[in-house]
């Protein structure tokens, strides 16, 4: 396993409310919802990168529209 190491994250008040919802939400620490964030950003990255496009799909509607990612 690789060693860990620590890092100082500042967020705003707006940025911190959204990451203790998300950890309340999905019942994970906010570390665990950040290392997720970070996989998924690193699979949509890649994807992108890769010349793929990434679309969001109404379940109801089926109607999809595609998510750009700067």
């Amino acid at each position: 396993m690789n060693p860990k190491r620590t890092m100082t994250l500042n967020l705003t008040d707006s940025e911190m409310a959204v990451l203790e919802e998300l950890s309340t939400q999905k019942d994970m620490s906010k570390t665990h919802v950040m290392r997720q964030a970070l996989r998924l950003y690193q699979l949509v990255d890649g994807r992108i990168r890769a010349g793929e496009k990434l679309f969001l799909e109404d379940e109801i509607s089926k109607e999809k529209r595609e998510l750009v990612v700067l």
